[in-house]
C-alpha cells in the first residue's frame, strides 16, 4: 500500500472511528499507528491523543508563526525558577565558560560538547512567541543551532523516537518526538533579542520548541539522550510535566 493511500486511511479510519465508536476506540486505534503520546492513560489522556494524532498526520511540518522584530515584547516575562545553587553560580562566573551538554543514548558517537562548540554552529533565527498554559506570553528573538544539526552530529540510529532533554535542575526534565526535534524551528538557543540568553529566561542553553507551550521550552539544558522509548524514564510519562498534572504534548 503507498504512503499516500496508508495516511488516507488511518485518517479516515481514526474520523470515523471517533464518530462511530467513541473517542476510546480512537484512542486505540492511534495506538496500533503509534500515533499515542506516553502519558495517554491519564485522565485527559483520549482528548491529548486525538491532539496528537490529528497534529502528526495533518501538520507534521507545520511552522509556528513567525513576527517582525517590530512586534518583539517591551518588557518580556521570567517566570521564576527554584535557585540554582553554587556550582551554577560558579559557572556563570567563568562566563558558563565549562558548561556542557552531552548527548547520549541511542546514537553512533556520544559527545560532550562546551559551550563554545556548541555556539559555534551555524545559528538559526526566529521571532516567535512564548506562550504559557497559565496565559501570559510573550514574543523574542531566539537564536541558536537548529536541535537536527546537534544530531546529525552523533549518528542517530534508525530506530529512534524520542529525544529526553534535561535541565541543570535535576528534576526539570522533557521530551519530545522526532517529528519536533528535527523540525527547522526547534533550537538550541544561546541568544535572545540580540544578545547572549539572559539566565533568567534559561540561559547560557535552552531548548525552544516554538509549536509546544512554555514549560515544554526547558531552561538550563544539559544533557540530551536519544530513545525508543519513554517507559524507563522517570514514571514512564514522556517527562515531568504530566507527573506534575500537565499534558506530555502541549501543541499551539
Amino acid at each position: 500500500m503507498s504512503k499516500i493511500s496508508r495516511r488516507k486511511l488511518l485518517t479516515t479510519g481514526l474520523l470515523a472511528t471517533a464518530g462511530a465508536t467513541g473517542l476510546g476506540a480512537a484512542a486505540k486505534l492511534a495506538e496500533r499507528y503509534g500515533l499515542i503520546p506516553p502519558d495517554a492513560g491519564v485522565l485527559y489522556g483520549t482528548g491529548e491523543t486525538l491532539s496528537y494524532a490529528a497534529q502528526r498526520l495533518f501538520a507534521r511540518h507545520s511552522l509556528a508563526p513567525e513576527f517582525a522584530r517590530s512586534q518583539i515584547s517591551k518588557d518580556p516575562f521570567a517566570n521564576p525558577v527554584s535557585p540554582l545553587g553554587a556550582e551554577f553560580q560558579h559557572l556563570q562566573e567563568g562566563g558558563f565558560a565549562d558548561w556542557r551538554l552531552a548527548v547520549d543514548g541511542m546514537v553512533a558517537k556520544p559527545v560532550s560538547f562546551l559551550l563554545a562548540e556548541i555556539k559555534s554552529f551555524p545559528r538559526s533565527t526566529q521571532i516567535t512567541m512564548n506562550g504559557c498554559e497559565e496565559g501570559w506570553s510573550y514574543i523574542a528573538e531566539w537564536s541558536g543551532p537548529r536541535l537536527a544539526h546537534i544530531l546529525s552530529l552523533v549518528g542517530v540510529l534508525p530506530q529512534v523516537r524520542y529525544v529526553v532533554y534535561r535541565s541543570f535542575q535535576p528534576d526539570w526534565w522533557d521530551s519530545i518526538d522526532m517529528a519536533d526535534a528535527l523540525h527547522p524551528q526547534t533550537l538550541l538557543a544561546v541568544a535572545m533579542n540580540g544578545s547572549e540568553l539572559p539566565v533568567p529566561f534559561g540561559g547560557p542553553l535552552r531548548l525552544r520548541v516554538p509549536r509546544q507551550l512554555g514549560y515544554k521550552n526547558v531552561k538550563y539544558i544539559t544533557q540530551l539522550t536519544l530513545t525508543d522509548n519513554l517507559k524507563k524514564f522517570g514514571k514512564g510519562l514522556g517527562s515531568a510535566s504530566p507527573e506534575g498534572g500537565y499534558a506530555w504534548y502541549a501543541g499551539i
